[in-house]
């Protein structure tokens, strides 16, 4: 990990899988890597030796990790992004983030930590900011049908005439 700290960092809240969590993420995005780990001592709140912080870093970017306590859990209020260039890299992020989660629409999911992801295709924003209003529309007439984002799909309603 870097000396220097980004400026923004994902805080996340876990119950008691910070590690598991943080080892599950980094296996599956490849330019990722685990940081420090900070354990309770004999002060507490949680058990002595166990994991309280973990730092690591998907493509690049910092995150931090706690194991609290059960007191908070995830919301679709927060997620995380993954912009995708290719089908066969969104289907596969799709599946590995999804396992042992849940699936829900327009490219949503929430893995098996209750943690929010949209898992996307690059070009969506090109297609959704198109200067023709018909165009967008039908992107997002396509887009509110899927569950998993194809991008053959969203580029043929984008070039229906």
């Amino acid at each position: 990990m870097a000396t220097k700290m980004q400026k923004i960092t994902p805080f996340l809240w876990f119950d008691d899988k910070a590690e598991e969590a943080m080892n599950f993420y980094v296996s599956i995005f490849q330019n990722s890597k685990r940081g420090r780990i900070s354990r309770y001592g004999e002060a507490g709140p949680g058990p002595k030796g166990t994991v309280m912080v973990a730092t690591f870093q998907l493509e690049g970017q910092d995150f931090i990790a706690l194991n609290g306590s059960p007191h908070f859990k995830f919301t679709e209020a927060i997620s995380l992004v993954v912009n995708c260039e290719t089908q066969d890299e969104l289907d596969a992020f799709w599946e590995k983030l999804s396992e042992g989660g849940s699936k829900g629409q327009c490219g949503w999911l929430k893995d098996k930590y209750g943690l929010s992801w949209q898992i996307v295709p690059a070009v969506l924003g090109e297609l959704m900011s198109d200067p023709d209003p018909e165009k967008s529309k039908r992107v997002m007439t396509a887009m509110l049908k899927m569950t998993k984002m194809d991008i053959k799909g969203l580029q043929q309603a984008y070039d229906q005439r």
